[in-house]
């Protein structure tokens, strides 16, 4: 049976033929080099190295920043709900400049042409590599989660490739989220074959309440005690399949996290360090209410900020993803505090970067196997396809358009996941960019019949999900996508009265409350749901048309805003 479970859930795990040729990638080296993009003034005894959320990216993307990120509450109008223009005056950023492009929307399809695709695995190699040099055994590199998801290849060998390149690349300890999704037993071996501490803290045994992972571990660099506290995404349960983990529960335990710090600081730790998937705005909560974390290095919500935030004495980092940026924050530790500290979020401009031979090398052999799969061209996209964005995304305006057809349903529902990286104009839609936007263990398309109510209901749950405004009642993801639907939603209401007027958009009527209507979606969290894996039905679409203008499938009005 098909519940409202299902679809909180689509929203709470809340993506070349034309391109720059030549000459452009080699005008943006003119502006750009390897030498800039590393210039920092050292600052004590520490270096912290942060990625997270890369989901799976070996290679260099594309990734339209969101136009909406909008904050409720107490942290209305804060970083890191600012975008466009707001997010450029807020942090001094100038309009068309390479930071502009890396940390916004603004000016996205000629500003990629210009500065060209960031990321990439090999580039981070040689970023991680010239920083250790400089900074010998002062150099900590960590990973926040959502690592082993987001690829054909990273399914297929259920997270072994990203395995083998963060043993590559150095990692030392990561979180988790989406890693979950393989189910227990994998789990337990990607642990044993990582070869460095998977921290997750708040993850414990059903029946015996006691902690499955290892919550902490300890380090030495610069002559100062380090202990790093992992903390997985709190609601993986809800977001993504129970059954896939039955014994294990999550968390956020703030009195848990509380007592890893006490035990820490007892161990003699000079500096704790929370590794988190909480989400950014969960994070801001948590450092304002458990006292003795020095840094929070934030995941699950893809948030780049070009500064650090300062909760009292913590300092939060937002890193974004995709691997679009790399982390490094320079720290003057003396008698257990943080006396001085200098950060740069560097954005990973891949032309820019030689690509690390070593890392390169491998990363052609981890996707070797599934090279022909990967580069089957689709179609060609007319219009810029991205995911991201509180409430709409043209990824998913696609997949929408594609269940409708396909599934002969009335209304569709996408999940608003935030990963999937996004298409210039004009360039090939290949099956490697399909599955970077739908490659999950769960991808079968479902076909129920709803209820106009049970339908208001659903998105009512959603939105409270994104918008409740505490945090911690937040999963951090964005509103459910829809097809064949239209509505209102009022940011600020409380849940029951944010949704209001659904539009029927196939016959422009009021949705009837009391009418059944025949609903299409993916990614249900219930065990045996059954379906075409999506991937197939959108590549179905693709193929029959060839060119692809994104046709706007549902329609959403925002107050409050």
């Amino acid at each position: 049976m098909f519940s409202r479970r299902d679809l909180i859930a689509l929203a709470a795990a809340t993506a070349a033929i034309v391109g720059p040729g030549r000459a452009a990638r080699l005008a943006a080296q003119d502006r750009l080099s390897e030498a800039d993009l590393l210039a920092f003034k050292p600052v004590g005894n520490v270096t912290l190295l942060h990625i997270t959320d890369l989901h799976a990216q070996l290679l260099p993307v594309w990734f339209r920043e969101p136009s909406t990120n909008i904050g409720v509450g107490e942290v209305r109008g804060l970083p890191p709900h600012l975008t466009g223009e707001a997010f450029l005056e807020r942090f001094g950023i100038a309009r068309g400049s390479a930071e502009a492009y890396a940390f916004t929307d603004q000016d996205f399809v000629e500003l990629a042409r210009r500065f060209g695709r960031l990321g990439g695995l090999d580039r981070i190699a040689t970023l991680v590599k010239a920083i250790r040099a400089e900074r010998p055994g002062r150099t900590l590199l960590l990973d926040g989660g959502d690592a082993m998801q987001g690829s054909w290849v990273t399914l297929q060998t259920k997270g072994a490739d990203i395995v083998r390149a963060y043993r590559a690349l150095g990692v030392d300890a990561m979180t988790a989220h989406w890693e979950f999704t393989y189910g227990t037993e994998r789990v337990k071996e990607i642990v044993e074959e990582l070869g460095f501490p998977f921290l997750a803290g708040n993850v414990l045994d059903t029946e015996w309440e006691e902690p499955v992972f290892e919550s902490t571990a300890y380090f030495e660099r610069g002559g100062v005690k380090i202990a790093v506290i992992g903390q997985a995404f709190p609601y993986t349960p809800v977001s993504n399949p129970r059954w896939m983990i039955p014994n294990w529960s999550f968390g956020i335990r703030e009195e848990r996290v509380a007592q890893h710090v006490e035990k820490a600081r007892a161990e003699g730790a000079q500096l704790v360090v929370l590794l988190s998937h909480n989400g950014f705005d969960v994070d801001r909560k948590l450092a304002s209410r458990v006292a003795g974390i020095d840094v929070i290095l934030t995941g699950h919500t893809h948030d780049a900020l070009p500064q650090v935030l300062q909760v009292g004495k913590t300092l939060l980092v937002g890193t974004g993803s995709h691997g679009k940026f790399l982390a490094r924050l320079d720290l003057d530790v003396r008698d257990g505090a943080i006396k001085d500290f200098a950060f740069r979020l560097i954005p990973v401009f891949s032309d820019a970067i030689r690509p690390d031979r070593e890392m390169a090398q491998l990363i052609e052999e981890l996707r070797a196997p599934f090279k022909a799969e990967l580069e089957r061209t689709l179609g060609y996209t007319k219009d810029l396809l991205y995911r991201r964005g509180n409430f709409q995304g043209t990824w998913d305006d696609l997949i929408c358009a594609a269940i409708l057809e396909q599934r002969d349903a009335e209304i569709a529902l996408s999940p608003g996941f935030r990963w999937g990286p996004s298409l210039l104009p004009n360039e090939p839609i290949r099956m490697e960019d399909l599955w970077a936007q739908t490659a999950i263990t769960y991808p079968q398309v479902y076909r129920i019949t709803m209820t106009g109510a049970q339908l208001k209901d659903v998105l009512e749950d959603v939105a409270d999900n994104i918008f409740n405004p505490d945090p911690y009642y937040q999963g951090g993801g964005d509103m459910v996508r829809v097809g064949g639907l239209g509505f209102t939603i009022d940011v600020e209401q409380p849940i029951g009265r944010r949704i209001s007027e659904l539009t029927f958009l196939k016959t422009g009527a009021p949705i009837d409350p009391e009418r059944r209507y025949v609903v299409a979606g993916w990614a249900s969290v219930n065990e045996g749901t059954e379906g075409p894996p999506v991937w197939e039905l959108v590549a179905r679409y693709i193929e029959e048309r060839k060119e692809i203008a994104v046709p706007r499938a549902g329609l959403v009005r925002v107050k409050s805003a």
